[in-house]
C-alpha cells in the first residue's frame, strides 16, 4: 500500500477541503492517503510517505514545517504535488532555497516591497478561469495542450518579475491564465514535482472523475 501525506490544516468548513474528502476515495485502492496538519509531529516525518500533496489553505498553521516538507520531497525526489496555497509555498522554497532570493509572499508580509507571491488584479476566490499548460511540459502531456477549465480559491499568486530568476535555476512554468499569470510549475529533472494554482479536486462532490493531475499523480506513486 503506498501511501500520500494531504499535507495541510483539514477544515470541512472550507468547500475546497470538502471536495479533497470527495477526492481522496477516488485514488486508486492501493493508495492510502491521510491528512497530515500541518503542525502536528506528524508533518516532520513526511518523507516516510511516498507523496505528499500540499493542499489549500494557507496560510498553515505551521508555515516553516510545510516548507520544510516541501524541501525534503524536492531534493529526495519524493512525487509531490502542490496546489492553490500548496503551489505559493512551493514557488516560495524554490526561490528561497535554489534561486537564493529574500522572497517574500504578501500574505504573510503585508510590508514586502516587491514579494515573490503577490496579491492578484483580480480575486480568483470561486473563480474559473481557462489554463492553458506550455507544450512540452509534462503538465501539457497530463493535461493536454487545449485551454481547460480550472477552479481557484485564491487572491495571491507568482509575481512575473521573478519568472526569469527562478526559470534560470531550473524551475519550468508550465501553465498560464488570464487574470492569474502562472498556473504551473515544475522540475523536470524530478521524477514527479508538480503545482498548480488551481485546484484539480475541485468537481468531485459534483461526480467528476478524478481529474487527470491527479491520476497521473497517483501513477507515479509505487505501491
Amino acid at each position: 500500500m503506498a501511501t500520500i501525506a494531504v499535507l495541510g490544516d483539514r477544515n470541512v468548513t472550507y468547500p475546497t477541503h470538502r471536495e479533497i474528502d470527495a477526492t481522496l476515495p477516488l485514488l486508486p485502492d492501493r493508495i492510502d492517503a491521510r491528512w497530515v496538519a500541518s503542525d502536528s509531529p506528524e508533518t516532520q516525518a513526511t518523507d516516510r510517505y511516498d507523496a505528499v500533496w500540499a493542499v489549500p489553505g494557507s496560510p498553515y498553521r505551521d508555515d516553516d514545517a510545510v516548507l520544510a516538507a516541501i524541501g525534503s520531497a524536492r531534493r529526495s525526489g519524493q512525487p509531490f504535488l502542490g496546489t492553490c496555497g500548496g503551489f505559493q509555498y512551493t514557488v516560495l522554497e524554490f526561490a528561497r532555497e535554489v534561486a537564493g532570493l529574500d522572497a517574500a509572499h504578501a500574505e504573510l508580509d503585508a510590508g514586502a516591497e516587491s514579494p515573490l507571491i503577490e496579491q492578484l488584479a483580480c480575486s480568483l476566490v470561486g473563480q474559473e478561469r481557462l489554463v492553458t499548460a506550455v507544450p512540452g511540459t509534462r503538465l501539457a502531456e497530463i493535461c493536454g495542450e487545449r485551454p481547460f477549465t480550472g477552479f481557484h480559491w485564491c487572491s495571491f499568486g507568482l509575481a512575473d518579475a521573478y519568472v526569469e530568476r527562478l526559470e534560470a535555476h531550473g524551475l519550468v512554468i508550465s501553465a498560464r491564465a488570464d487574470d492569474a499569470g502562472v498556473e504551473g510549475i515544475e522540475l523536470p529533472s524530478h521524477p514527479f514535482f508538480v503545482a498548480t494554482l488551481f485546484q484539480p479536486q475541485v468537481g468531485s462532490l459534483a461526480g467528476r472523475p478524478l481529474h487527470p493531475l491527479l491520476a497521473a499523480f497517483a501513477e507515479a506513486i509505487g505501491g
